[in-house]
């Protein structure tokens, strides 16, 4: 398939239960609005990443919109989606952030690079090879253990400005819960909002912060970086590979069930163009990428998928990277209203561990299901750090690394000598 659109219909309305399908666009003015709502959807969440860890905005979000070029390319025009940054970086980043930021990229395109290789693998066997060797508990695990490892830095720098974090706090609860179409899914983006003009007014925000926004000039190039590779850095960040296949993954069964079509086959593609776009960013100075459920919710709202919105959206994004200024804005937000909006976010990725396992109707009844959860969420929350010689892991990399090298040892353990101690119902795996 090509970069031509049909235009759906007169190009101007969606008929009752019809949806505008990838191939497809509206007329051009309409087909850059949504393109621009794309933008604001994905806008408060990958901006927060670099916001986090330190990353240059401008950079993130260049090749956040290139990435997304690259992936709209690579799955041929037939999988609409928005990369972004992913929330699932922040926790290797933030365990490595003392060691520079070029040793931080070589472990984000390290990690890119190893899930090019997953794609391969799975375009080649077919998706069933990512449910054997990650089977949901174990998934699940890892997916929850790397949020969960982030809730003391969300408390931190709560504690730290506590009225502008609970402010922050309560408009994006206020905003995500009793908030309607776009400013439910906007709420993170509201609340930081309201949480930097509120830290403003009462004197919160850091110092020389309007200085700096001065200072910064209108037009400019992103600030790049040249990787640097070191082994403890690259072990800390690998296991966020396990989170960008279940959101790939997941991304390619949301747009198959909205717009009625079996796109299965593109999983793979899916996942190859993730990892080149996440490599990319990681050769120059970016966050590592994902595939973003906030423009699933565009989509669902719209009924448009057409991939020329994303093209439109990803031209917005590299646009703005090359204002400066913007970026020197981002990095004047405090840190309560990073506490506030963090003390969510980190939430909602431990929690997303946790809907994996219902989604799939883990079995906890079975004694390995409970054993490898407990043990891995345990190293991962309480930050298990042991170093093997001058090599320093953390609870992530540890937590990670041994339920899945555990688990299936111990399913067979289970399987061939302790499963006639249990009831049948315990036995589902």
């Amino acid at each position: 398939m090509g970069l031509g659109w049909s235009v759906h219909g007169d190009g101007k309305r969606i008929l009752p239960g019809a949806v505008v399908a990838p191939e497809e666009r509206l007329s051009w003015s309409r087909t850059i609005g949504i393109g621009m709502q794309h933008v604001i959807a994905m806008f408060g969440a990958t901006l927060l990443v670099p916001t986090l860890t330190g990353f240059p905005v401008n950079t993130t979000l260049l090749f956040s919109g290139l990435g997304t070029m690259l992936f709209l390319l690579v799955t041929r025009n037939r999988l609409p989606s928005y990369l972004g940054s992913s929330f699932a970086f922040i926790a290797p980043l933030s365990a490595t952030q003392g060691s520079g930021i070029g040793t931080q990229i070589g472990g984000v395109l390290v990690a890119g690079l190893t899930l090019v290789v997953v794609g391969v693998i799975v375009k080649a066997a077919g998706k069933q090879v990512i449910d054997a060797v990650m089977p949901p508990a174990v998934t699940g695990a890892i997916v929850a253990l790397i949020g969960l490892n982030l809730a003391p830095t969300a408390a931190g720098n709560f504690q730290t400005q506590p009225l502008v974090a609970t402010v922050t706090l309560l408009v994006i609860l206020g905003a995500t819960v009793a908030g309607r179409g776009m400013v439910s899914r906007l709420g993170i983006l509201i609340g930081v909002l309201v949480g930097w003009i509120f830290a403003a007014l009462t004197g919160n925000l850091p110092e020389g912060a309007v200085d700096t926004i001065d200072a910064a000039p209108w037009v400019g190039l992103p600030t790049f970086h040249s990787p640097h590779f070191e082994l403890s850095a690259i072990l800390v960040t690998l296991p966020v590979v396990i989170v960008l296949i279940a959101e790939n993954v997941g991304h390619v069964k949301a747009v198959s069930e909205m717009t009625g079509r079996d796109m299965d086959d593109l999983a793979g593609d899916a996942l190859m163009a993730d990892g080149m776009a996440t490599m990319l960013a990681g050769g120059f100075g970016g966050s590592g990428t994902t595939t973003y459920a906030e423009n699933i919710g565009v989509m669902a709202a719209t009924k448009v998928y057409s991939t020329a919105a994303y093209w439109v959206a990803a031209f917005t994004a590299v646009a703005l990277a090359f204002i400066p200024k913007f970026g020197a804005l981002i990095f004047t937000i405090p840190v309560g209203v990073l506490g506030g909006a963090t003390l969510v976010l980190y939430g909602l990725i431990g929690m997303l561990g946790v809907r994996i396992w219902q989604d799939n109707r883990v079995n906890f009844n079975n004694p390995v299901n409970l054993m490898a959860a407990a043990v891995a969420l345990v190293a991962g929350i309480g930050n298990l750090t042991l170093s093997i010689g001058s090599i320093s892991l953390e609870g992530i990399a540890w937590g990670s690394a041994g339920i899945i090298v555990f688990y299936p040892v111990m399913m067979k353990l289970y399987r061939s000598l302790g499963e006639g101690r249990y009831a049948p119902a315990e036995r589902r795996s």
